[in-house]
């Protein structure tokens, strides 16, 4: 018998970040089985914030049309949540290791800009993935209600990765919330916290090969006895 904990430590550890998909669409049964998963997560006076519009098929395509000419035109962010005011320390260090990490694998020259930057539209096309879940939270629950968001996206990841699916959380998505409120006809009381692209990963694609590290527990932890 596998202890639980077993299960859950091999699932957070073989998640990743999947930019690659398969065009396979995901049946409709095992959408279903992710989001019953995922309603399981624990929310502040469970108010289970989280609203999720989830794309397939043509539906996909329709809004990668949208949405990718907004980014690559470069238009001004419509966020609704203010984005980090600059990375420092050991979060730019591990933020400038992931990316490193990507365009070392993908065979982009260190200071090609303009490679960085075409690799970042790829946010817009999801990365080719066959699905896409937009997150939104209630504009009155503010951060608190990004925050029980959060734990739902990472929940609906957990649980695609249980059955055999790889995704990538984008807050890239939610740089143009206005375009998205628009596109999907959601009323200006949600509030966009991220996207998350989904299907099944293409396993043979160079870009998959890669793993992100994580801190040791020395560096995150501070115990008082």
């Amino acid at each position: 018998m596998t202890a639980p904990i077993d299960t859950l430590e091999d699932l957070l550890a073989s998640r990743y970040s999947c930019r690659a998909y398969k065009t396979k669409q995901v049946p409709r049964d095992i959408i279903d089985r992710i989001l019953n998963a995922a309603q399981k997560t624990a929310s502040w006076c469970n108010s289970q914030p989280w609203q999720v519009t989830i794309t397939s098929g043509n539906a996909t395509m329709k809004f990668r049309d949208v949405l990718y000419p907004v980014a690559a035109a470069s238009t001004p962010s419509t966020g609704d949540f203010e984005f980090p005011r600059e990375y420092r320390g050991v979060y730019l260090d591990r933020r400038r290791e992931s990316g490193f990490q990507l365009y070392n694998t993908l065979g982009i020259a260190r200071g090609d800009k303009a490679a960085y930057a075409e690799q970042a539209l790829q946010n817009f096309n999801f990365f080719g993935a066959p699905h896409v879940a937009i997150i939104t939270s209630d504009e009155a629950l503010g951060v608190y209600g990004a925050v029980d968001c959060g734990g739902y996206v990472n929940n609906f990841m957990l649980a695609a990765q249980a059955l055999g699916l790889a995704t990538v959380p984008q807050a890239a998505l939610a740089f143009h919330s206005a375009v998205v409120r628009q596109h999907f006809g959601m009323s200006d009381d949600r509030r966009v916290v991220c996207g998350i692209s989904f299907g099944y990963p293409d396993r043979e694609h160079k870009v998959n090969s890669y793993r992100t590290n994580r801190a040791q527990l020395d560096d995150v932890a501070t115990f008082v006895e």
